[in-house]
C-alpha cells in the first residue's frame, strides 16, 4: 500500500500526534492514496511544496485497527459530523445557539483515539460549513449527505497510534510541478459552488433538518 503526505518540507520520519490537535480527527498523521491530492495540498500556500510518499505493507496493514467512515454500510454522516465537532474549534456563540443539536449529535461520537487508522473524508475549513449550516438549521441531511457521501472531497487516512506511524516506511519525496500551483484553490472554489448551490435550495417538508431529528429522540 503506498499512500502521501504534501507539506511544504521532505518528511522522512512522522511525528506521533505532531499535527494541529484541531484538525478534522485530532492530532495523527494525515495521508492520501491519491498523488494528485497530496501535491495540490503540499501547493495549498502557493508555493511549489514536496509529496512524501511512504509503503505499508499490506499485511502490516491488516494487523492494524482501521476505521473507516467512509464505508455506508456501517456508518453516516451523522457520525462523522459529531467526530468532526469534538475536535473542531468552535466560537462560542456557535455552541451556544446549537447547544440543543450539538448534545444530541454527540450521542453518535465515536473514540477515534481506540483506532489505528481512520478514513473519512477530508473537511477543512472551506468544507466545515457544511456540517456547520446543517447544525445551524439551514441545510437538509439528505443535501449534506450528497455533498459528503459522493466521494469528491477526497478521502483521507490519520494514522492515529504511533504503531500506524511506526509502520510507514519512507520511499522518497516528490516535487511539485508547477501546474499544481492554484489547485487547492480550485478545489475549494469548486466546493463553494456546490455549497452555495444547495444553500439555494428552498426548505422542504420531505426533507429532513437537525431539529426533526432531535425532536424524534423525545
Amino acid at each position: 500500500m503506498i499512500v502521501y503526505h504534501g507539506s511544504k518540507r521532505i518528511i522522512e520520519k512522522p511525528i506521533p500526534m505532531g499535527s494541529d490537535p484541531f484538525n478534522d480527527y485530532g492530532p495523527s498523521f494525515y495521508l492520501t492514496t491519491d498523488l494528485s491530492s497530496a501535491k495540490a495540498w503540499a501547493c495549498k500556500n502557493d508555493e511549489l511544496g514536496h509529496v512524501n510518499k511512504y509503503r505499508i505493507r499490506n499485511e502490516v496493514y491488516a494487523r492494524l485497527s482501521v476505521l473507516d467512515l467512509t464505508d455506508k454500510t456501517k456508518h453516516d454522516v451523522l457520525q462523522w459530523i459529531a467526530i468532526l465537532l469534538h475536535f473542531r474549534k468552535l466560537d462560542a456563540s456557535f455552541l451556544r445557539r446549537n447547544k440543543e443539536a450539538i448534545e444530541w449529535l454527540n450521542v453518535h461520537y465515536i473514540d477515534v483515539t481506540a483506532y489505528d487508522v481512520v478514513i473519512g473524508y477530508r473537511a477543512d475549513d472551506s468544507y466545515f460549513r457544511f456540517p456547520k449550516e446543517f447544525i445551524n438549521g439551514n441545510l437538509a441531511l439528505e443535501d449534506l449527505e450528497s455533498a459528503y457521501m459522493l466521494d469528491k472531497l477526497g478521502i483521507q487516512y490519520a494514522f492515529m497510534s504511533p504503531k500506524a506511524i511506526a509502520s510507514l516506511a519512507f520511499v522518497g519525496s516528490i516535487d511539485c510541478e508547477p501546474s499544481f500551483l492554484g489547485g487547492y484553490h480550485a478545489t475549494v472554489k469548486a466546493a463553494t459552488l456546490k455549497f452555495d448551490e444547495l444553500l439555494s435550495l428552498p426548505k422542504m417538508s420531505t426533507k429532513t433538518y437537525i431539529l426533526d431529528l432531535v425532536r424524534q429522540k423525545r
